[in-house]
């Protein structure tokens, strides 16, 4: 996969509103929420251009009788993914292939997963410098593996590890004062 960061885009917003809508329309009463979470998120963040979305749900385990929905939209149904309790879905461009929007769906027994993704993004917005690092090292690491999906992840991993243990205690700290 390319690996493509590019300066924010303004649209991305918007583009989180009107997908997030027909996420709603599928999962409707199961539904308790939906995030727009990850770089595109942030405004200001260089980022790949794929929108992430993380609906919450009152019932994980009745997530999958709605795969063909997903699929439907043009949605990869995967499964956890990597995550225990999370189901995932990836949706690309039918014409240029690549990737656009990223679905991480949760139950409120995910409460640590949730607020790992809501911490992470709330400290970038609160401290612009760190944002402005990470989307420094995205871009550095976007030049140097334009073609390696894997090393790039690796490569933000301790950045975005380390980042995340400061995120969700300056988080929990600010969600009970």
């Amino acid at each position: 996969m390319q690996v493509e960061v590019t300066a924010h885009n303004p649209r991305w917003k918007d583009d989180f509103e009107k997908e997030a809508q027909k996420i709603m329309a599928i999962y409707d009463d199961l539904l308790l929420e939906i995030y727009h979470i990850g770089s595109t998120s942030v405004a200001g963040l260089k980022a790949k251009p794929v929108i992430d979305m993380m609906p919450i749900v009152s019932d994980i385990n009745k997530v999958d009788k709605f795969d063909d929905q997903m699929l439907a939209l043009g949605y990869e149904p995967l499964g956890e993914n990597g995550i225990v309790g999370r189901r995932f879905f990836r949706k690309c461009n039918m014409s240029s292939g690549k990737r656009t929007y990223h679905v991480h769906i949760f139950d409120p027994s995910s409460q640590d997963e949730i607020i790992r993704h809501l911490a992470f993004k709330a400290y970038l917005i609160a401290h612009p410098e760190i944002a402005n690092q990470y989307g420094n090292l995205k871009s550095r690491l976007g030049a140097a593996f334009p073609d390696d999906i894997e090393s790039y992840m690796d490569g933000k991993n301790a950045f975005i590890k380390e980042t995340e243990k400061q995120a969700v205690v300056w988080y929990e700290g600010n969600s009970n004062s």
